[in-house]
């Protein structure tokens, strides 16, 4: 199954919010779930799956391997953890949430253990989240580039993220972008408004319909069914050329997601 472009995120959601968040996503026609170990919602998110009445291969579900747990030893059985939690046989999509901090455990043994667990079938496919290029190197030398699915990064119209998405593309790594709404800053900004107002969209349609535009997956989360209702709704929004460039100008390197374990940025 492919990722679907648009997936539904869960960073931040806990207990009923959580579920009534998938729930209404599920409801809404959203086939693609976001979640992770350290966002604490993965028993939620799999209650919310189980009473959809969906059938499990039509949702495309990723989770994401916290620092903790990137070692060869302790990725596997995380990741069976997270299953037991998701009530799932297997999810669709493994990450490396970050890049171990301080290198304590290399890349190429933590990508070793994600192709271990696909092999076991406890994930279809895997990937990587928040690496640099420098990085993203190693863990192509560790497994092949043909076996990395995305590298989940922040990117936003402030954070474009441009040469980790050139380099990926390179090596035909798909790119998808998560905090796409740069935590809502995007809906208020006047060029991004300007241009939703003349093309009959909402500003996070417009920021979503950019990312999509340059084939980048997207995954906002959002609690209000009507926002999801929305976003779901911006792969129909079409921006011209001068739209485009309005929006490529906004770039001022502005991240907004860097723990003090991050890895040296790009």
């Amino acid at each position: 199954m492919n990722m679907p472009t648009i997936g539904a995120g869960t960073f931040r959601l806990q207990n009923q919010q959580a579920i009534d968040s998938v729930v209404n996503a599920l409801d809404l026609g959203y086939r693609h779930i976001d979640t992770a170990q350290i966002y604490g919602n993965e028993a939620e998110v799999g209650l919310a799956l189980a009473h959809s009445g969906i059938a499990r291969g039509e949702v495309f579900v990723t989770t994401k391997i916290w620092t903790e747990h990137l070692s060869g030893e302790a990725l596997i059985p995380s990741l069976e953890e997270s299953l037991r939690k998701l009530r799932l046989d297997t999810v669709d999509l493994t990450l490396v949430h970050w890049p171990s901090p301080g290198a304590a455990v290399s890349v190429a043994e933590s990508m070793r253990a994600l192709m271990t667990a696909r092999e076991r079938g406890l994930t279809r496919a895997i990937g990587i989240s928040n690496f640099t290029i420098p990085l993203m190197r190693e863990a192509i030398d560790a497994v092949g580039a043909q076996h990395i699915a995305t590298n989940q990064v922040e990117l936003h119209p402030y954070l474009q993220n441009r040469a980790v998405a050139a380099f990926a593309r390179e090596h035909g790594i798909h790119v998808t972008a998560y905090m796409p709404l740069a935590y809502g800053k995007a809906i208020d900004d006047p060029v991004i408004r300007a241009i939703a107002d003349r093309v009959q969209a909402t500003p996070a349609q417009v920021t979503l319909a950019w990312l999509l535009g340059k084939g980048y997956a997207v995954i906002p989360s959002s609690t209000r069914r009507a926002n999801l209702e929305s976003n779901l709704a911006a792969h129909r929004v079409r921006l011209d050329a001068d739209d485009i460039a309005a929006i490529d100008a906004l770039e001022r390197g502005e991240r907004l997601v860097s723990p003090d374990f991050a890895p040296a940025w790009d």
